[in-house]
């Protein structure tokens, strides 16, 4: 984690630091109630008087982010009789950067695939590891990282559609492989990457490819490949 001053990069220490902030910008502009705040906290463990314990805590990042902006008119950290709120200004969050980024994208994409590639390539240099790497925790964190692993996945599936339009096989296969590893039953993946193999001329390895995916569902899933993806079985 890393939060930008006028003239620093500060890095919060201190796990219980890091995980307040970390549940309060993953919901950032919205009131996260006390006792799932709690829950997040210290799951199954709250200590004594977990209420005081939060207070000081919440109240200790409070005058971390206000020493951090002493020019600050307001205070970002704001409590309410049910919770507390972390505020931040459109653009601050790199997480919202991402997603408003890949938005804009998206609605341009047809434009100039060799721009979506280069603009979705500088987008997807944000991400230095898993969402909320460490952070998982409970409902609270698990809502945030679903958000953003799934724009996450749809900013890969648009940058290997064209990089596909632009024949860029060499490029994409073996990155296609490795997302494989990480969503092995994430079928677009799949596909484009069957789909680069055969365009590329490498038939054989599309089949072998193409059997390792049924292998995989049906052992795991106990399922098919969908009917969209049969044709890569067939001898060409």
């Amino acid at each position: 984690m890393e939060i930008g001053t006028p003239t620093q990069v500060v890095r919060p220490k201190g796990f219980m630091q890091r995980k307040l902030l970390t549940v309060l910008l993953a919901n950032a502009g919205n009131l996260v109630p006390i006792d799932p705040l709690i829950n997040e906290l210290w799951q199954e463990k709250p200590p004594a008087h977990v209420e005081n314990a939060l207070q000081a805590h919440v109240s200790r990042l409070r005058q971390k982010l206000a020493d951090w902006e002493p020019d600050a008119g307001t205070a970002r950290l704001v409590a309410f009789p049910a919770g507390y709120q972390l505020n931040v200004d459109e653009g601050e969050l790199d997480a919202e950067i991402f997603r408003a980024g890949l938005e804009r994208i998206r609605d341009h994409s047809a434009d100039d695939p060799a721009v979506t590639v280069r603009e979705l390539r500088s987008l997807l240099d944000l991400w230095r590891g898993p969402a909320l790497h460490g952070m998982a925790g409970t409902a609270l964190c698990q809502a945030a990282i679903c958000r953003l692993e799934e724009s996450r996945i749809a900013a890969l599936e648009l940058l290997y559609e064209n990089e596909l339009e632009l024949g860029n096989y060499g490029r994409v296969i073996p990155e296609l492989r490795e997302q494989l590893t990480d969503q092995p039953f994430r079928e677009r993946f799949w596909q484009q990457l069957l789909i680069a193999l055969q365009r590329s001329g490498r038939h054989t390895e599309a089949r072998v490819v193409y059997q390792e995916l049924r292998r995989k569902v049906s052992q795991e899933l106990g399922l098919d490949p969908s009917p969209i993806m049969h044709g890569f079985d067939q001898p060409s």
